[in-house]
């Protein structure tokens, strides 16, 4: 193929052609074009098919549009090619309906391209041409298909940029239903789901991230992941379980960004899976979780339940502690955290001693004066695992804040 340093311009001349030279090859047209549709269906079928069907009238008037107007760009350099462009964006837009990528029409032009070289010898031959014209016309030829090609390219990138914006809008809108406090009716959703090529799980998993979403996150997700970023709380939404394959592909998509996952649960649970995840968010954000790249919920379950209320849990704390008001401040939170280890460890004074670092000797004076004041609390099943839980919810609570274990 003869070599061009740029695609021509609108309206710029074909230089260094005669315009003269519009007059030997505009006859030549209809057989011409006859010939470049004869060679472009075999060796592209698809075409064929096309040029039957219901774009098959514009196909026609684009291909002779672009041979006239190539004369016509020789006769007069001034004259307009907006009706050309019009059908050659056309194409383009036909492509990508169709599913095709450009490169298929592109070796079509350039297939044409050699059959209208073909035919341009053959007239150098009839009417005693020069080479050098003959050559001229194959490097403004090919410089002029180049020209086709970007205006085909324009109306191809037109339908892909929409496609993509709609089908981002219909999948926001799917798990903006899919997270909804009220089941949306099932038609509605099957009717998206078809709408955005999106195909629904029977299970799922939430993960929220921490904004601001570095830009390249979500050109690389997987693409049956749901995303919303134009939020103030950003979230994903992975159909199915979060398999090993799966993370290999998640983790470095989510590079740079900070994520929490959320459990897998039913479809229907969407909304929990993504509330448990945004909790655990607010706890590294807090200092009770260990901040990391990737968190999962699944590690903290008992951090969840345990902070799941926590008025409920002073409450609760409040309640089993109410013996033990009345004391000194310090005195009440050296009980209270010598009852935490006590209680959780089931451990000797001695071990309770070296995780408080004080002597053993002083746990067990402690011990004593918990169990003159708690005694029958002690004692009972149930208030001993109601006051488990309420010192283990207040040291997690007095992590956050970093206060001293106050028990109510």
């Amino acid at each position: 193929m003869p070599a061009t340093t740029r695609p021509l311009l609108a309206g710029e001349p074909l230089e260094p052609l005669p315009r003269q030279f519009a007059a030997f090859i505009r006859p030549q047209l209809p057989a011409l074009l006859n010939e470049i549709r004869a060679e472009v269906t075999r060796a592209y079928p698809v075409y064929g098919r096309l040029l039957n069907g219901p774009d098959g009238t514009a196909i026609r008037q684009g291909v002779e549009q672009a041979l006239v107007a190539f004369v016509d760009r020789v006769a007069d350099p001034g004259r307009s090619a907006e009706l050309r462009d019009q059908l050659l964006r056309r194409f383009g837009r036909v492509e990508a309906y169709e599913g095709r990528d450009l490169e298929t029409l592109q070796s079509a032009y350039r297939l044409g391209a050699r059959v209208a070289l073909r035919r341009a010898k053959t007239i150098g031959r009839q009417h005693n041409l020069s080479p050098a014209l003959i050559l001229a016309f194959a490097d403004a030829l090919f410089a002029y298909i180049e020209e086709l090609e970007t205006v085909t390219r324009e109306g191809y990138a037109e339908v892909r940029e929409r496609a993509a914006t709609e089908v981002s809008a219909l999948r926001r809108q799917l798990l903006h239903l899919i997270l909804a406090s009220s089941a949306p009716p099932q038609t509605t959703v099957s009717e998206l789901c078809e709408a955005a090529a999106w195909e629904l799980p029977r299970t799922c998993t939430l993960l929220a991230l921490r904004p601001p979403v570095p830009d390249h996150v979500q050109a690389a997700l997987d693409g049956d992941v749901l995303a919303d970023f134009d939020i103030p709380q950003p979230h994903l939404l992975v159909p199915g379980d979060l398999t090993p394959q799966r993370l290999e592909t998640l983790g470095p998509a989510l590079a740079g960004a900070r994520a929490v996952v959320g459990l897998t649960v039913p479809l229907a649970q969407a909304a929990d899976s993504l509330r448990w995840a945004r909790r655990v968010l607010q706890f590294v954000d807090d200092g009770v979780v260990p901040d990391a790249p990737l968190i999962r919920c699944e590690d903290h379950l008992t951090t969840l339940w345990l902070l799941s209320d926590p008025a409920l849990v002073g409450h609760l704390a409040a309640r089993e502690l109410a013996p033990l008001d009345g004391l000194p401040a310090s005195r009440r939170d050296r009980l209270v955290e010598t009852l935490r280890v006590h209680i959780s460890t089931r451990a000797p004074a001695e071990q309770v001693g070296e995780i408080l670092g004080v002597h053993a000797q002083t746990v067990r004076y402690r011990l004593r004066s918990l169990d003159a004041r708690l005694g029958d609390r002690l004692a009972d099943p149930e208030h001993r695992f109601a006051l488990e839980v309420a010192l283990r919810s207040l040291h997690l609570r007095d992590r956050d804040d970093g206060s001293a274990p106050a028990g109510r």
